[in-house]
């Protein structure tokens, strides 16, 4: 087993103990929503702060309940006994991978978790590349060469895990690469594992959402939570959605034994938001207009000093890519960026991705405010750019990116550091 500390939860103490310290740090390494709890939800919770029984272990009816219906307004019909919850969508993600057994199929990159959850569990994870532009969902004609070889081999291949939209790119894989891969995962009998966590922070909410679900719905498995749409991060509350009983029961026994069942008084607010009223609709709109304004004027800053990134379409990640910098691996030039010029990014390799491709994941939700007044005005802003903190910001990165470029060697001449980390690999 070889399980460190998560590397943007380690990213985010390490950021957080040199502000301490009193250096300027733009904070682009961390993945929490950066906004405030709704007041209605607040309500909710102090409401059913009494209620401190365990509960079902499946979670609490209402709450079921209410997780089939938000399905069910998305074109999904969902049996409510069909709906399992946890403490947060990661717990049920591994409680999955233990559910399902054997080795998983990951998109490379992916995010952190997926391949640290599966060396936990005793799984060794396939990494695949994601086609260009599609980050999340695995290349389907590679997924079936790649598992056909490893099943040659004696691998006990069973599952694959795909994110819509995804992180680390911010990029959402089109219905046809999803349901060619749907296609292959019934030729090859795996089962879909569909982290649908930033569905809702689609930028643009007529953009074109196809989950494996609407393809092969008796395969398919799809986890969700309210930690990023509605910035409940701290809350822990995550909702499963499953295609049959047998997976369900398994499933139910992973967690009696590790999380017996989710907080109650979470849980009521919980099946509140879930039945989407019309406030908690509204919250999630603002959210998602300003999580595309900042990421999209952050994404310009970087095209502008000469960097590749792919335009995103939901949540609040970029995965630009470096290369002809002067920096041996996206190690290096992750601490080049936090070192010498206070820019927190975390480097590619940690989520699966070749060390020496100098690629950084980019996290711009933490640029909102560091005071609840600062995060309302941004959510409520009609332009969250011209907002002074947000505006610094920008410009701190723009700074930062054109003194990385006066760093670009002369052809044929590299910079290397004295110690070079191996890549995360399968």
């Amino acid at each position: 087993m070889n399980v460190t500390l998560s590397a943007t939860l380690a990213a985010n103490e390490d950021i957080e103990r040199r502000r301490r310290a009193g250096e300027r740090v733009l904070h682009l390494a961390f993945g929490e929503a950066g906004l405030p709890v709704h007041p209605a939800l607040r309500e909710r919770l102090v409401a059913a702060s009494g209620h401190n029984g365990y509960g079902p272990v499946a979670g609490a009816a209402e709450l079921r309940e209410a997780a089939a219906g938000y399905w069910h307004r998305r074109g999904l019909p969902t049996d409510p006994d069909l709906v399992v919850c946890g403490p947060g969508s990661k717990s049920l993600l591994y409680g999955l991978l233990l559910a399902i057994g054997g080795d998983v199929v990951l998109p490379m990159p992916s995010w952190v978790s997926y391949a640290a959850q599966a060396d936990l569990v005793g799984a060794r994870p396939l990494l695949v590349p994601a086609p260009p532009g599609e980050g999340g969902v695995p290349d389907p004609e590679q997924v079936a060469s790649t598992v056909l070889h490893a099943r040659s081999q004696g691998r006990d291949v069973r599952s694959i895990l795909l994110t819509l939209p995804d992180n680390p790119t911010g990029t959402l894989a089109s219905a046809a690469t999803v349901s060619r891969l749907a296609e292959i995962s019934r030729d090859l009998d795996l089962m879909i594992i569909s982290d649908e966590i930033y569905r809702d922070l689609l930028h643009d909410p007529a953009t074109r959402f196809a989950g494996p679900a609407e393809f092969a719905p008796e395969r398919t498995v799809i986890t969700s939570g309210l930690s990023k749409s509605l910035a409940l991060g701290g809350w822990r509350i995550g909702v499963a959605r499953l295609p049959f009983a047998v997976l369900r029961d398994r499933l139910l026994a992973v967690a009696s034994e590790i999380w017996s069942s989710p907080a109650s008084p979470v849980q009521q607010a919980a099946a509140y938001a879930y039945t989407e009223p019309a406030e908690v609709i509204e919250r999630i709109d603002l959210s998602r207009r300003l999580h595309g304004a900042v990421v999209r004027a952050v994404r310009e800053r970087f095209v502008q000093a000469g960097v590749r990134v792919d335009a995103p379409l939901g949540g609040f990640y970029l995965y630009p890519d470096f290369t002809g910098h002067a920096f041996a691996t996206s190690a290096e030039l992750a601490a080049a960026l936090l070192d010498e010029h206070g820019v927190g990014v975390l480097p590619g390799h940690v989520f699966g991705d070749d060390g020496k491709a100098l690629r950084v994941r980019v996290a711009t939700s933490l640029l909102y405010g560091e005071t609840t007044e600062r995060r309302l005005a941004a959510l409520n802003a009609s332009d969250p750019l011209e907002l002074p903190w947000i505006s610094a910001s920008l410009d701190h990165l723009s700074e930062a990116l054109t003194g990385l470029n006066r760093m670009r060697p002369a052809p044929g001449r590299h910079r290397h550091s004295g110690v070079v980390p191996a890549p995360v690999t399968g």
